[in-house]
């Protein structure tokens, strides 16, 4: 198992792919790294040659903010929103959608669960 950026990539996946598990780096970035590597992106990890790896992780090294530092400058940039009392902000501190997508309905995945308020249900009618 090879070792790139910190992150152990998975050994049976092609490079192109085992690229993408590292935080930061998508399916565009992986091709780019490999071409500049000049490294095929149908070779297998496990069939990596020592020099092939070590030239992968100089260039993300080099060239990519990648993992523990990337996901640093993320929760600092939102913090930051929260902190000026941006609109953003504010949305990101009560766990509501920032980007503009409708609240009445959907938006579950960052709402939560459902839950019912209580006192909607229809009362049963009462002999008098």
């Amino acid at each position: 198992m090879a070792r790139i950026a910190g992150v152990t990539i998975p050994a049976e996946k092609q490079i192109g792919v085992a690229l993408t598990y590292v935080y930061g780096i998508g399916p565009k970035f992986a091709g780019d790294i490999l071409t500049s590597a000049k490294v095929d992106s149908t070779v297998r990890v496990k069939n990596l040659t020592d020099d092939e790896v070590t030239r992968i992780s100089d260039i993300i090294s080099a060239n990519f903010t990648v993992e523990g530092e990337l996901q640093r400058i993320v929760s600092a940039n939102i913090k930051r929103l929260k902190d000026i009392k941006a609109y953003r902000g504010i949305r990101h501190s009560s766990n509501l959608p920032s980007r503009g997508q409708r609240t009445r309905t959907n938006a579950r995945t960052r709402r939560g669960k459902k839950v019912t308020v209580g006192g909607t249900a229809k009362k049963a009618a009462s002999k008098t």
